[in-house]
């Protein structure tokens, strides 16, 4: 009698046994219509388990080797600790509406969310799913097809984040300021937010992630942006993390017909950085620009993972990511543009430079083209190299240090990516935010 082989089993880590174990006290929370979406998430991850170096996608940061254990999800911080953060990812110069997050959790009380513009509504995620909000509900986990155990983890725990919505054809000059400090405690952070511009209106949403520079901790950040036709978004995402922090987020945009995406992240600090993008251009005519930038030192790593997706005609994307390494730092460019055969006339391009400072550093790019149309314009490449020895010496010729001189010229490197940001306040502080961490190089 014949039998079929049995399926191996794949061997839980720790992490992953801690991490189902923490699922089974929480998957009921959020009534009985999330527990089905957030048991679905859980067992889709379950099926990988956490990604590792034999997932294409995630081959230059392996998870599984790199997440030993898992830290018990973040309880409400004591409100002394929680107002010591009443300065914390403050921008000069930039009026933005402040909503703060510490330890995961909403603080009202530092929060700006009076007078709001008309059109504009704002909620924390846990109030909009404790009302049993339909149209939040609605969205969550189906923006964009998603197959990630990252972002799978983040639907199964999702536990805090903001609700947005600007209604049709407004305008907020105003930007929206997403404030997370974490690091308080040695925990985990599963933030989830979702963002709705509907048709015709614009906005500027900013999310910063700080944290403590000696505290182990850990964040899985998710946002989810659906532009309505001729909507218009510019985010901006900056991430200085502690020293010994692990942040992984995941971003989700779908845009309609005449939608405009600008986003740029920077990247500042943190063990280990992982931003996954995921941009689906769905309507005609449609326009995305994703930009990025990392200035890493010491054993930092930052991984760009980008997907976007042409569905219609004559959309448009562009992409840029840029890295600054020294030390032992590595930085990792992953980015894939896909054509589908209904997207004729595409005008698609991706480009990722990396500079080395030091000897021991590493950047890995891998930029790819996937084209089923064929009238389309599509280019995509990448360099990696150190600085130009004969600008550093025409600097230096003139009275300038050399860490200066280096520092000038970086910074004019990694200008590309922040010069196009509209709002001119913004660009200014992420101007200053770039100076700041290459004077701070010894």
């Amino acid at each position: 009698m014949n039998h079929a082989p049995a399926t191996p089993t794949r061997k839980l880590t720790d992490a992953e046994v801690r991490l189902a174990e923490i699922f089974a006290a929480r998957q009921s929370a959020g009534g009985p219509q999330l527990a089905t979406l957030r048991t679905a998430a859980f067992d889709a991850f379950s099926k990988t388990g956490l990604p590792n170096r034999h997932d294409e996608a995630w081959r230059y940061t392996d998870l599984r080797a790199l997440l030993r254990d898992v830290k018990p999800l973040a309880a409400p911080p004591e409100e002394s600790a929680a107002h010591s953060m009443r300065e914390a990812a403050v921008l000069p110069g930039v009026a933005s509406r402040r909503i703060v997050f510490v330890d995961g959790y909403f603080i009202a009380a530092l929060s700006d969310l009076d007078n709001l513009e008309k059109g504009l509504s704002v909620a924390s995620l846990s109030e909009a799913l404790a009302k049993g909000d339909a149209a939040t509900t609605a969205l969550l986990g189906k923006v964009g097809k998603v197959d990630d155990p990252a972002f799978a983890l983040n639907t199964a725990f999702m536990g805090e984040g903001v609700v947005i919505r600007v209604g049709a054809d407004r305008s907020i000059e105003r930007p929206i300021q997403l404030v997370f400090v974490a690091g308080a405690q040695p925990a985990t952070y599963f933030l989830r937010s979702l963002v709705v511009i509907e048709k015709g209106a614009r906005a500027t949403l900013i999310e910063s992630f700080e944290g403590s520079t000696t505290q182990q901790y850990h964040v899985n950040a998710a946002t989810e942006v659906v532009l309505e036709e001729g909507a218009s978004l510019e985010r901006l995402k900056i991430s200085r993390e502690g020293d010994a922090a692990m942040h992984v987020s995941t971003f989700v945009a779908s845009l309609a017909a005449n939608a405009r995406l600008s986003d740029v992240g920077l990247n500042l600090g943190g063990a280990l950085l992982r931003n996954q993008s995921f941009v689906c251009l769905k309507g005609q005519e449609a326009h995305a620009a994703v930009r990025g930038a990392n200035i890493l030192k010491n054993k930092e790593h930052a991984d760009a993972t980008l997907f976007l997706e042409h569905e219609a005609e004559r959309s448009e994307s562009r992409a840029l990511f840029k890295s600054v390494l020294e030390d032992s730092s590595q930085a990792v460019f992953q980015g894939k543009i896909l054509v589908g055969p209904g997207a004729q006339k595409t005008d698609a391009r991706m480009m990722a430079r990396a500079l080395l400072l030091s000897e021991g550093a590493q950047a890995n790019c891998k930029p790819e083209l996937e084209i089923f149309a064929d009238d389309v314009q599509c280019a995509h490449g990448s360099t990696v190299g150190a600085l130009d020895e004969n600008l550093v010496f025409y600097l230096m010729a003139r009275g300038i240090g050399r860490t200066e001189a280096e520092a000038l010229l970086t910074e004019a490197f990694i200008g590309e990516v922040i010069d196009p940001v509209e709002n001119r306040s913004v660009r200014e502080a992420l101007g200053a935010l770039v100076s700041d961490r290459l004077r701070a190089r010894k």
